[in-house]
């Protein structure tokens, strides 16, 4: 046989596979139920109050979540721990020391010794910007659920303390709430301790997920995957370095602006978030507090913005 004969139907296969792995991976991605049935979360969220919504109450107050539904929220976000008596509590932080100027951790306190807010509270994602209001005391999640019994909710376990997620389950199940509830954490480990005490609670993919997806889409494999997630959480990366400085203030590679200008690139892929979308999966961007960025994240493809000044967003939903 000629030599050349030989070679070409070598070349040809190898020329001709790699395009025709490209050219079903594409399809796919743009054509997703072809494989995968659709999710279908038991809710719909656009405006996400952060917090309550802390920068214009205090965050996670039972004032902020109650301004953040009355201007026109469609979800609630807050965060949890555990008091010393055994009371979950909704609080970003352990210790207490930004929140009120008191150094003590929430769990080595009683709720009723939890000390109050500070009058004046700076909003993390927006340096410079303060909160005030009335309320400053620190609420319980079961008064959350009470007051909001059909409100969507975003809840991240702080501490990965096994007591606290049962009790956590377990105050979403008593109210029935489930469905419009969300598990949020970036740890693994966590993520499943979560899920084994409330596997019907939808939940988020958590960090190294996130970073396996991104990985998936840029192979090509991502059409061809299932995903087991519901919600996909993630931050503008715009904001570090104009709205968030991490604390301390020591030098970090997000106070760079090419290194934040490469992740954006990276990781804000409207071919990305519509895949997931269609897939049934939310897409949720954090923490936008000025318009600019709230457009840029629905332009790339967000179904919901979590923001600080949820009645910001609200308005703009009128537009």
């Amino acid at each position: 046989m000629d030599p050349m004969c030989i070679l070409w139907a070598c070349l040809v296969p190898l020329f001709y596979v790699p395009l025709f792995y490209v050219l079903v991976s594409l399809i796919l991605l743009w054509n997703p139920q072809i494989l995968h049935t659709k999710k279908h979360l038991g809710f719909s969220a656009r405006n996400i109050a952060h917090r309550g919504g802390a920068g214009e109450r205090i965050e996670n107050t039972m004032e902020a979540f109650t301004h953040a539904v009355d201007v026109g929220a469609d979800m609630l976000e807050l965060d949890c721990h555990m008091t010393k008596d055994g009371q979950v509590v909704v609080s970003h932080d352990g210790n207490l020391l930004r929140q009120t100027g008191s150094d003590v951790m929430i769990s080595s306190l009683n709720m009723q010794d939890l000390p109050l807010y500070k009058e004046s509270l700076e909003v993390t994602f927006n340096c410079g910007h303060y909160s005030k209001g009335q309320d400053r005391k620190f609420a319980l999640l079961e008064d959350v659920f009470q007051k909001f019994p059909r409100m969507p909710i975003n809840i991240e376990v702080k501490e990965n303390d096994d007591i606290l997620i049962e009790k956590v389950a377990s105050l979403v199940r008593s109210y029935r709430r489930d469905a419009i509830t969300v598990w949020a954490t970036d740890n693994g480990n966590l993520m499943s301790k979560c899920r084994k005490q409330n596997p019907d609670m939808p939940f988020m993919f958590t960090f190294w997920r996130g970073l396996l997806v991104l990985a998936l889409f840029y192979t090509g494999l991502l059409p061809f995957i299932p995903l087991r997630e519901n919600l996909l959480q993630f931050y503008l990366p715009r904001v570090f370095n104009r709205k968030y400085i991490p604390v301390p203030p020591d030098p970090s590679i997000l106070h760079y602006g090419w290194f934040v200008w490469l992740l954006e690139k990276l990781t804000m892929r409207k071919a990305l978030f519509d895949h997931l979308v269609k897939r049934g999966i939310e897409v949720q961007l954090f923490v936008c507090n000025g318009d600019s960025d709230i457009e840029a994240a629905f332009a790339v493809g967000a179904t919901a913005v979590m923001t600080d000044y949820p009645s910001l967003l609200a308005a703009k939903k009128l537009k």
